[in-house]
């Protein structure tokens, strides 16, 4: 599905790492050959859920010259429209709930987030992500309930008690995070409703809220430039430092792997710099993200038939460190952060929404517009259980984006049951193909590429049937190869 590497026997020897880069410190540090192999590979790992997370943190708020820029930090961006195969910054992305996205910068002040009401019928979340890509928090339907509300949210240098009129309070650990409002859609003519609603999303700091100076701003940071396909070699390093450098100071269990990191120049005060190390370093370095990335697409692939994997990868740091252990036997959860930003950049946590992925067929093939037809077919009475809605999206097996298709129709949902044909005995099936399997069934037709595909069933406030794995989604049924 995504490119893969392969890693010899042995990794490249090397000596005299770099502990130190900048030119205030230059001290060497001798290291045998595994131990520059295991740090990378671990800092690899660590690190890609927050390499990812900056390279959207450029694209959205950094470089103004970016198709995707949104505004400036501290800004609500709203776009009251749906993902296209033109949108490239996120990968899986979902085509059911218009998005707000932005960063906060809670570094001089807590912010204040306003909603207004919202009918009861309409779903909407605030998913609130920091820097490590956890949800720390959410404000919506199924965590607050559809009422108008304040809540203020802080970074760790606040200690403060809710101030009056204040909802509720959300601490972050991190002092930059990532915000992903979604508000359903009901279908094309609802848009301005959406519209109305996203422009009633507001942010302000707790200063003008309280009616109170504000405090002096801080240092804008030196942001390195996102280079693209750097998150696939040597280079990720430019990018961890940068972000562990916002960190400040690690988290619980990861004090260890922050020393390890500064043997090969990476953390707080480092300023790594690639043209300090030799080639043979760079190479090293090189192939410790190959095999990091190779163990990360392995970990999928032994998962892959887990319908409720993604309930267990995405959540706050108490809820990974706790699957990590209970489900895969992990002492540490970097490998689920990795895997989950990997798969799906932004997944909610379980009780928000599942993601039950598609990638092979009933019999274990990887999916292929290519060569086969597929059907998926959901019994009477056995659909989706969901508190608010579902969705089964398509994506390019090569791209993780939608795929252009003559009918501009990038999933199926809850939404558009009334539109679609069912059987005699109730059933819905699906028809999941390159081609259009004709007129009377093209409202249950889901278009898939040319080529290898995967496909996301997204349940929004599962029920607990879909939690505790009593429903399990259909397999998807493949035809002869052509």
């Amino acid at each position: 599905m995504n490119r893969s590497f392969t890693v010899g026997k042995t990794l490249l020897a090397m000596m005299g790492l770099i502990a130190a880069c900048s030119g205030a410190v230059a001290q060497t540090v001798a290291v045998t050959p595994e131990e520059a192999a295991r740090v990378a590979r671990d800092g690899y790992i660590y690190g890609f859920p927050m390499v990812m997370n900056y390279k959207t943190m450029w694209n959205y708020v950094v470089d103004e010259d970016s198709p995707e820029y949104k505004g400036p930090f501290n800004q609500v961006s709203c776009d009251a429209r749906l993902f296209t195969p033109q949108d490239k910054a996120v990968v899986t992305p979902n085509a059911d709930t218009p998005y707000c996205m932005f960063w906060i910068d809670l570094r001089a002040e807590p912010m204040i987030l306003s909603v207004p009401g919202i009918e009861a019928r309409r779903y909407y979340s605030f998913q609130l992500i920091d820097l490590y890509t956890h949800n720390f928090g959410y404000v919506g339907t199924l965590s607050a309930g559809n009422e108008a509300g304040r809540y203020l949210i802080s970074g760790p240098g606040w200690d403060g008690k809710k101030p009056a009129g204040v909802t509720d309070v959300l601490r972050s650990e991190t002092s930059f995070i990532f915000t992903v409002a979604r508000t359903q859609l009901f279908g094309p003519d609802d848009l301005n409703s959406v519209k109305d609603i996203q422009g009633q999303y507001q942010l302000q700091p707790l200063s003008a809220f309280s009616g109170q100076a504000p405090p002096a701003a801080p240092a804008r940071p030196d942001f390195p430039t996102w280079d693209e396909g750097s998150q696939l070699d040597q280079r990720f390093f430019i990018y961890l430092d940068f972000m562990m450098d916002l960190l400040g100071q690690p988290g619980p269990g990861e004090e260890a792997l922050w020393q390890d990191l500064a043997r090969l120049g990476v953390g707080p005060g480092q300023n790594f710099k690639l043209d300090a190390l030799s080639a043979g370093q760079l190479e090293a370095l090189n192939a410790g993200v190959k095999q990091g990335f190779t163990e990360m697409e392995a970990f999928i692939a032994e998962h892959s038939n887990d319908p409720l994997a993604s309930g267990k990868w995405f959540g706050t740091r108490a809820f990974l460190d706790e699957s990590a252990r209970s489900n895969y036997g992990l002492d540490q959860p970097d490998m689920l952060r990795s895997v989950a930003a990997h798969m799906g950049l932004y997944g909610n946590s379980a009780a928000e929404a599942v993601y039950p992925t598609y990638l092979t067929d009933a019999e274990g093939a990887p999916l292929d517009g290519s060569s086969r037809r597929y059907t998926i077919s959901f019994a009477s009475g056995a659909l989706p259980p969901v508190k608010a809605f579902w969705s089964l999206t398509m994506y390019d097996g090569k791209t993780q984006l939608f795929i252009e298709n003559p009918l501009d129709r990038y999933l199926l949902s809850s939404e558009m049951l009334e539109q679609m044909k069912r059987e005699e005995d109730g059933s819905l099936v699906l028809y999941v193909q390159k081609d259009s399997p004709g007129p009377e069934l093209e409202s249950n037709w889901l278009p898939a590429p040319d080529g290898p595909f995967y496909m996301v069933l997204r349940l929004y406030g599962p029920e607990e049937t879909a939690l505790q794995g009593r429903w399990t989604p259909p397999d998807a049924i493949g035809d002869r190869p052509r």
